[in-house]
């Protein structure tokens, strides 16, 4: 009984390590792309920054 259960432990941990991967995976790809649209913001707010330093003198 624990010889099948520790098999059954051994043969779905590769399932839930892939799992986990492609979890681990797709957050970052979510959290990539919500970082680069925070760094267009950024640039757009500088570049206005710029306009009104140059308006200025």
């Amino acid at each position: 009984m624990v010889s099948s259960m520790i098999g059954f432990l051994f043969m779905i941990l590769p399932a839930l390590l892939l799992a986990f991967v492609f979890r681990w995976i797709r957050i970052m790809y979510i959290n990539s792309e919500e970082q680069i649209k925070q760094n267009e913001q950024i640039i757009s707010l500088l570049s206005d920054i710029k306009k009104q330093n140059e308006e200025r003198t």
